[in-house]
């Protein structure tokens, strides 16, 4: 018996070490995707324009870091703090942790070079080595061509400069060490997407607008295998209701199968007139976190590609429940 706890005792502390090695190799030597690229991109006007367009309209990367006024229909960012972060994402939205969105005015950024910032957007790693957590999703970002992401940065150095000190992102354990597992070194193509194949385009700015991300239900942190596009991922407001993203496969019963281009077409640009005006939605009265009026301003052309793809994938019926009221 005594030999028996001896050995138990030492394959125990085998174990503890082995994990405690573990631990330390992840929390120190990882993200390891190396250095920032030495690049400085230039700022064409064209570059800025086409940067502009994809940060607001097709990625709006700018809705999510600005502060958001959340008691108005389709929650409308702060003009007066634009892009200037401090959005939080916490575990009341199924966070593992608490992610605040940087600051992406050159208030901040000013001293990031453009490699650094280029790393950040399709590595997740931050200008001091840090993993990001992928609510932005950077994974999705390394599948786009690079003049894209190149124009994004070019984009973002012509923001007005707008001081905001925004809170360092924690994450809970054990997400604290598995998200140095994240990043991955990838390489950009340098071809840009096919704009004549509606598919392929489609494909393309659904996956540089996250589409699936938040039109797919998660469990544990983690898309439902089967489930893509099928809608019904949780979107709580602040009034304690909850709000769930819409089935967009091309299910007959449950999705969008039997609407036409037109209606698809249609559904955003009822949002694109400028002088459409955010009301403020009452408690308990439906709201949403879609940033309707910024996809508006999609090309109809980009909007017909986008619903060209979203026929190709697969039908799922999922009947989603858009709106429950607080209480209910």
């Amino acid at each position: 018996m005594k030999k028996l706890l001896l050995v138990l005792g030492a394959l125990f502390l085998i174990l503890i070490v082995g994990v405690a090695g573990l631990l330390i190799y992840v929390s120190t030597a990882l993200p390891s995707v190396g250095p920032a690229p030495d690049i400085q991109i230039e700022q064409t006007a064209e570059r800025i324009e086409r940067g502009r367009h994809l940060a607001n309209n097709v990625m709006v990367c700018t809705h999510c870091h600005s502060p958001q006024e959340k008691t108005k229909f389709s929650h409308p960012l702060d003009r007066n703090m634009f892009a200037a972060g401090g959005t939080r994402f916490g575990p009341e939205e199924g966070f593992p942790g608490n992610y605040y969105a940087p600051n992406l005015t050159p208030a901040n950024l000013s001293n990031w070079t453009d490699g650094e910032i280029y790393r950040a957007v399709t590595e997740g790693v931050s200008k001091d080595g840090r993993a990001l957590f992928p609510i932005m999703p950077y994974p999705n970002y390394a599948q786009m061509s690079k003049e894209d992401v190149y124009s994004i940065i070019a984009y973002l150095r012509t923001l007005e400069p707008i001081e905001n000190e925004v809170p360092a992102s924690e994450s809970f354990f054990p997400m604290n060490f598995i998200i140095n597992t994240i990043p991955a070194e990838t390489e950009l193509s340098d071809e840009e997407p096919v704009t004549t194949d509606p598919v392929s385009w489609g494909k393309y700015l659904v996956t540089a607008a996250s589409c699936m991300d938040c039109h797919t239900p998660m469990e544990q942190g983690a898309p439902i295998p089967g489930m893509n596009f099928a809608g019904g991922m949780e979107f709580p407001m602040e009034d304690g209701s909850i709000v769930r993203t819409a089935n967009i496969t091309p299910d007959i019963e449950t999705g969008i199968g039997t609407w036409t281009e037109e209606q698809f077409v249609n559904r955003f640009k009822e949002y694109a007139d400028s002088t459409f005006e955010y009301h403020e939605v009452a408690s308990g009265e439906f709201n949403t976190a879609m940033p309707w009026t910024m996809y508006a301003q999609m090309s109809e052309e980009e909007l017909k590609a986008i619903y060209a793809y979203l026929r190709t994938t697969e039908p799922v019926q999922h009947l989603v429940t858009r709106f429950t009221p607080v209480g209910d």
